[in-house]
């Protein structure tokens, strides 16, 4: 009896040590777990996240060429943000007038006209006619600043491009925006300069 009862005090504590390590390496593998997925927005990894972001703030509402239906203009997948396609014509209308009386007018969304002339949706994808040559510094300076192609002397973005509210974006957003558009099937579109307006402005 006394050889059982001895036995059993060296047991115990080494019992008591094992279940402490497996519970502390437990613990340890889920904050880890939890901390990239904090890091990620949630999601299992950038990309996912970035994909996430670029749906819900809209970017294919302009940057996606449309197809029409029944139900009016959807995106066409195919052609997933590659911006304006270049064998597009801007918007027939008479400038002059749109101008002149400070509207806006556009066809699918991805060309524009106004007081500032013609802009056109950007190639967002990572074709070298989009951003496939773009670092990263550049699109987050394209974004924070406004700057085309994310160049320091870059001109100004056009409207309708919302860059001042995405420019409130955390920079670990933007990361990985940037991550999925890398990510997503390449396609050449040269997407046409911008046109200057045609009326001149006092």
């Amino acid at each position: 009896m006394k050889i059982l009862t001895a036995s059993l005090l060296l047991i115990t504590p080494l019992f008591v040590i094992i279940c402490s390590c497996n519970g502390s390496n437990t613990s340890s593998d889920t904050a880890s777990t939890d901390s990239v997925a904090f890091k990620n927005g949630g999601f299992p990894d950038q990309i996912a996240y970035g994909h996430h972001l670029v749906e819900i703030i809209g970017c294919n509402d302009c940057h996606t060429p449309k197809k029409m239906t029944a139900i009016g203009p959807v995106p066409d997948t195919s052609l997933m943000l590659s911006g304006h396609p270049a064998s597009m014509p801007a918007p027939n209308v008479n400038r002059n007038e749109m101008e002149s009386k400070g509207l806006v007018v556009t066809n699918d969304l991805t060309a524009w006209v106004g007081p500032w002339g013609i802009s056109y949706a950007a190639n967002l994808t990572p074709d070298e006619s989009g951003i496939g040559n773009w670092s990263e510094a550049q699109f987050i300076r394209a974004i924070r600043e406004g700057k085309s192609k994310g160049l320091e002397n870059g001109r100004q973005l056009l409207p309708p491009m919302p860059w001042q509210e995405f420019s409130l974006m955390k920079e670990e957003e933007l990361k990985a925006i940037f991550a999925y558009l890398k990510s997503i099937r390449p396609i050449n579109n040269v997407v046409p300069a911008p046109a200057p307006p045609v009326t001149k402005h006092s």
